[in-house]
């Protein structure tokens, strides 16, 4: 075992533990290292869609909101490969995905402090440090931990067992190293409300002249709704709104974030048009569509006959339950947070809620003692839905890097929104 101890291991090298890493480069008095499992940085693989965009501005780097002059933005890996003036005349502030995969990884193997293959067994607590363990046989021990491993697959309740049934059956995350499967069939389904089911719908829409499938896309959602990008509305993002969402009872919070899905996991305005614009030149040209569009639907349970899947159905408000039969199907119902297997050794240490959910600090430590244990991403019901937003993370990491070194480094924003959340002191003080 290695003697050497670092104020911090980060675990998981997605957007948000890079972004620390890249934010923690130019302080020499953090010595921190970054495991990665993989073999190198992929960032959501299966989604690059040629033409997909971010859903927030270039400014949701990895570092601008916290330090704009930083070498790490998005706009000095746009100079060093030559594409910082097509950037500026295409005059979008979204970064295509497929770019800003390539960033992260422009950023990752620059910085000497990310180490890939580095997958984590465990990390134990020997009183004083934490040693995590890789499979490979190497050990680290560090003061504090930085977990970023990111969120895995969600799959609806009643099809658990769907993906590994049989057939051409996968989640989102999957479908362009599957894309040539489902459209060699003669039906497909998508499932699923927000961006990825309709980004997957539009592209299997587009190209379905080519091929000889019916499409069906089934949500559970009253409509096929888009975002809300509404200025007042975005204020919920702020500093001021997370600080006022974390002080409401559990509750509350869990019934806020059923309210506000439109608010984060809609569909971009520009899609929802540009699938019924396609609709019409597909009618125009003479072929077809054949594809069915279903609101309000839910999926109770999914099998597999050997030739098809047999989803059992139920329209939520007629109340009347139906099938279908398809023989490729697509899950694009979104991710979840959990606390992974490796931190078993160290479970009695961590904040957890009757759910077995992370209780996490407003300095984003999960651990009893409140500054050992930090994560990226799995805040979401106690921070609120911005959790998962790449424009947080600038911010999450100002906050842990404060923690990390007992000072603001980088300033963080008290005051954003012009509104008030929750009861301003002013008009408490006024009626009392």
């Amino acid at each position: 075992m290695s003697a050497h101890v670092h104020d911090l291991v980060g675990i998981g090298v997605g957007p948000f533990n890079l972004g620390l890493a890249c934010l923690l480069d130019p302080l020499p008095e953090v010595d921190a290292v970054f495991l990665e499992a993989r073999d190198d940085l992929a960032w959501h693989p299966g989604l690059l869609l040629d033409d997909a965009t971010l859903q927030v501005p270039f400014l949701a780097d990895l570092v601008t909101m916290a330090d704009p002059t930083s070498r790490w933005s998005f706009l000095s890996y746009l100079k060093e490969v030559g594409r910082l003036y097509p950037f500026y005349v295409r005059e979008s502030f979204y970064p295509l995905r497929r770019e800003y995969d390539d960033y992260c990884r422009w950023a990752a193997h620059r910085l000497g402090t990310v180490r890939f293959g580095c997958a984590v067994e465990r990390v134990e607590h020997d009183g004083e440090l934490y040693t995590v363990h890789t499979r490979s046989g190497e050990t680290y021990r560090a003061r504090r931990i930085a977990l970023g491993v990111g969120t895995r697959p969600r799959v609806p309740a009643g099809v658990e067992g769907v993906l590994e049934a049989g057939g051409v059956a996968l989640h989102s995350a999957d479908y362009l190293h599957r894309k040539a499967e489902l459209q060699a069939l003669g039906s497909v389904t998508v499932v699923g409300s927000g961006q990825s089911a309709a980004e997957i719908y539009h592209q299997l829409l587009a190209e379905s002249p080519d091929h000889d499938y019916d499409l069906t896309w089934l949500t559970r959602s009253p409509r096929f709704f888009s975002m809300e990008y509404t200025k007042l509305t975005l204020e919920l993002t702020s500093p001021e709104y997370t600080d006022y969402f974390q002080r409401l009872p559990a509750t509350t919070r869990e019934n806020l974030l059923r309210e506000q899905r439109s608010l984060y996991k809609g569909i971009s305005g520009d899609l929802v048009d540009a699938i019924s614009d396609l609709h019409y030149q597909l009618r125009v040209a003479g072929e077809g569509p054949r594809t069915t569009l279903l609101t309000n639907t839910s999926v109770r349970s999914a099998s597999w006959d050997g030739r098809t899947h047999h989803l059992a159905l139920h329209h939520d408000e007629t109340d009347e339950p139906f099938a279908l039969r398809t023989e490729g199907l697509v899950l694009a119902t979104g991710y979840a947070a959990g606390v992974p297997a490796f931190l078993e050794p160290v479970r009695d240490r961590l904040r957890l809620d009757e759910q077995g959910r992370y209780r996490a600090t407003c300095s984003y430590a999960v651990d009893l003692a409140g500054e050992e244990v930090f994560v990226q991403n799995a805040e979401e019901h106690t921070h609120g839905f911005v959790a998962p937003d790449l424009g947080m993370g600038a911010y999450r990491n100002s906050h842990i890097i404060a923690a990390l070194t007992g000072r603001e480094v980088y300033p963080i924003e008290k005051q954003v929104a012009v509104q008030s959340f929750g009861v301003p002191e002013h008009l408490r003080e006024a009626s009392a």
